[in-house]
């Protein structure tokens, strides 16, 4: 008897812990199998929504969460995540995109009908998903407080209309671009002038809105890289208020083939808003130096600055403010570019001339709006410069980019590398050799701010000394005694060491090899002859909005912000 029944229950036990083995690899791969169909299913669905971004004539986006109560436009259903489009400000569910995507147009940047010239174009409405606070321009009262797809938003001129106020002639009224009709190229006019090339006709004067006297139309340079990365979101943004056709990205287009817009515009009426760094901002410059030898000097933009990099220290000396995080409407700044007055910059010609008889490279040629500087200043951009060259990610935070030259800074306190600088250089301004006492630093300036809004110059102002100014043709020549003199200077505890102004600045580096920048872009120098002259000057916007303590102990601003701003060749 005990035969048959351990037999039977061996059985029962193989048949147990198979059991549990298949269900043990059941738990294990079921989860996996769902994974990699999920991840399957979610990899295909972003293959269709990018392929439907490709054709479409929208300028789509996907948020995984949008920033305010949206609503599909073409189902009505909340929505928490989907697509919007960055032009005409549609916002739809995954579901529905490829259906919106045929019932509703974007923002057209010209004109479709070319029968004949426009003076006009009629509102171009969108229901749902109405700015936060806004007003029905016909009853005055608050739209979009309805938790459902509700009101109507003209995407051109932003005004915004409830249901109900919706007449049938209001549907046919003539759009009038709103507030900044003045900033904003109309489709219609650029359908014209299309024409107008076509036939070859160039009389662009007699198209409106160009003969209006007030219409100052701006153009966009945004740069996505700098500082913050906030350029992204301030593309759509203006996107949204402008014609798409006047931003710019410029890791997509170089600032000298969106410039060319300004040959279809009013001549010296074109302002261009650079969002970026200074970097970016010498950039543009460059390519506006580039409009004057193509003999385009007539349609040269006034430049204004909205502030992404590090550094800003020239749009904190022209006004523009020290860093933009998002803190000041898009509306503001747009405002601002309006009311700017358009003042004159400096631009400096550096060479770097090599030593040695038989060294047969040309000379370096930099082009200078900033500052030029040898020395401990230099010596931290140039560790920045090359920590963020190996790991370009963490460069992404402007707080992130002070605290890394901070480090640096603070390095070069206890190790001191540029010591004994007044022994390996020679310094001349105006041909006149200057003698130098014990430095670690020289710096020229050619405006008033360094080193991220330390106003070097004038230190703490408790000493006379001939007034700064950015348009003046002169260059402030100062040295420091290393990074912790910089440090006293930038919290007001100590002078800059003043060696003088002059219109032309020699500097002869004798031996060794020493840090060197132009308007923080650094390089390792050998022994060399530096020769700063003045190369031509920059029709810039001052705005007077931000001025700052600081800037109103200083005359220099305020003064020429009133300057007649023709080109200066």
């Amino acid at each position: 008897m005990e035969g048959p029944e351990s037999g039977s229950g061996a059985a029962s036990s193989a048949v147990a812990d198979w059991s549990l083995v298949f269900w043990t690899l059941c738990s294990v791969t079921l989860p996996v199998l769902i994974t990699l169909w999920c991840s399957f299913q979610r990899s295909r669905r972003q293959v269709l929504i990018r392929d439907i971004f490709r054709k479409s004539k929208h300028d789509w986006h996907y948020t995984d969460l949008f920033g305010q109560p949206s609503y599909c436009c073409v189902c009505a259903q909340h929505i928490l995540q989907g697509a919007f489009c960055n032009c005409c400000g549609l916002r739809v569910s995954e579901g529905c995109l490829k259906k919106a995507d045929q019932l509703f147009l974007c923002k057209e940047i010209m004109m479709r009908s070319s029968s004949g010239a426009h003076s006009s174009m009629p509102h171009h409405w969108i229901r749902g998903n109405v700015p936060l606070c806004s007003c029905c321009m016909i009853c005055k009262q608050q739209c979009g407080t309805q938790p459902k797809l509700c009101d109507y938003r003209c995407v051109w001129c932003q005004y915004t209309v409830h249901d109900e106020c919706m007449l049938d002639h209001l549907k046919t009224e003539e759009c009038t671009f709103g507030e900044f009709r003045d900033l904003i190229i109309p489709p219609y006019y650029l359908s014209t002038i299309n024409q107008m090339r076509k036939d070859k006709r160039t009389d662009y004067e007699k198209v409106a809105p160009y003969c209006r006297k007030h219409w100052m139309p701006v153009i966009i340079l945004a740069n996505t890289r700098s500082g913050n990365n906030m350029g992204e979101t301030l593309l759509g943004e203006f996107k949204i208020l402008l014609n798409p056709v006047q931003v710019f990205d410029l890791s997509k287009i170089a600032p000298a083939k969106a410039l060319q817009l300004c040959t279809l515009l009013p001549c010296n009426a074109v302002r261009v808003l650079v969002c970026g760094g200074d970097g970016t901002v010498g950039w543009v410059l460059d390519a506006i130096d580039e409009m004057k030898i193509k003999g385009q000097e007539r349609y040269i933009p006034q430049v204004a600055i909205l502030p992404l990099g590090t550094g800003n220290d020239l749009s904190n000396t022209l006004g523009w403010g020290a860093g933009y995080a998002g803190e000041v409407p898009v509306e503001q700044i747009l405002r601002n570019v309006m009311e700017a007055d358009g003042i004159k910059l400096d631009r400096w010609k550096v060479q770097v001339t090599n030593k040695g008889y038989y060294n047969l490279r040309k000379p370096k040629v930099f082009t200078m709006n900033n500052y030029f500087s040898i020395g401990p200043d230099a010596l931290m951009a140039l560790n920045f410069h090359a920590h963020r060259e190996k790991t370009p990610s963490l460069f992404s935070s402007r707080i992130i980019n002070k605290a890394v030259y901070f480090f640096y800074g603070t390095k070069d306190c206890l190790v001191q590398e540029c010591k004994d600088l007044n022994k390996k250089v020679e310094l001349e301004l105006d041909g006149e050799r200057i003698e130098l006492p014990n430095l670690e630093g020289i710096i020229v300036l050619n405006i008033g701010y360094w080193g991220g809004g330390c106003r070097l110059w004038e230190g703490m102002g408790d000493e006379p000394y001939p007034l700064a100014r950015h348009d003046d043709g002169l260059l402030e020549v100062v040295g420091v005694h290393g990074s912790f003199h910089c440090a006293q200077i930038q919290v007001k505890l100590a002078n800059p060491v003043r060696l003088g102004q002059a219109h032309t600045v020699r500097l002869i580096l004798k031996s060794s090899k020493m840090p060197m920048q132009v308007d923080g872009e650094p390089w390792a120098q050998g022994p060399c002859t530096v020769t700063i002259t003045h190369k031509t000057r920059a029709l810039m916007l001052y705005h007077s909005g931000e001025q700052t303590d600081d800037d109103a102990s200083s005359t220099s601003e305020p003064d020429h912000g009133r300057e007649q701003t023709d080109e200066d060749v």
